[in-house]
């Protein structure tokens, strides 16, 4: 699982237990003491859940425990459950150039138009997606297929036509998926 920052804002001693828990938590715990040094720590990473004892205004992803003693199961629950909301949430609306990507749901959105997409499709996209380059037939097959590159299969260039062809007939978008001479990227 990725490592997931929290921040314990103005709580010292709620920071000094969670960090002796670090390790064992998979967590990166590190302290805030006002908004202006959480602001800085924010500014860099957008993977984080704060901490606080009472809701800070203009700052997503908070937890707001005000009570004065908690059991720390109770408080490891709370905190799993809330980067599982967030973690949910953030698959939910995946922008990609006009089109947004429900990842949880397996669709895609663009001008109010909705398509199912399968579990593969949607693999196909968010690893395009997030490379962000021209990727070959021999990479996709390797990471999205879980193929080994020296098996002769076609099932790249199927999948990835029928994708194109879907997204053109729902959108009328022929470039989306573009085939360069060295992969498919998503344009």
């Amino acid at each position: 699982m990725i490592n997931q920052n929290i921040i314990i804002f103005k709580q010292k001693y709620l920071f000094e237990i969670l960090k002796e828990l670090e390790s064992e938590l998979n967590l990166n715990i590190s302290k805030a003491s006002n908004e202006e040094n959480l602001g800085e720590i924010i500014k860099d990473i957008n993977n984080y859940l704060i901490i606080t004892n009472k809701q800070i205004s203009n700052l997503d992803n908070q937890l707001v425990i005000n009570c004065k003693s908690i059991k720390i199961s109770k408080l490891i629950e709370l905190i799993n459950v809330e980067l599982m909301r967030k973690h949910f949430n953030d698959q939910s609306n995946v922008k990609i150039k006009q089109y947004t990507v429900d990842i949880n749901s397996r669709e895609i959105f663009k001008n109010n138009i909705q398509m199912k997409l399968t579990e593969k499709e949607i693999n196909t996209i968010m690893y395009l997606f997030k490379k962000n380059k021209p990727i070959s037939i021999d990479e996709l097959e390797k990471n999205v297929w879980r193929y080994e590159a020296d098996i002769d299969t076609h099932t790249v260039e199927t999948h990835i036509y029928r994708l194109r062809k879907k997204i053109l007939e729902k959108f009328d978008d022929e470039f989306f998926i573009t085939s360069k001479k060295n992969g498919y990227e998503i344009n």
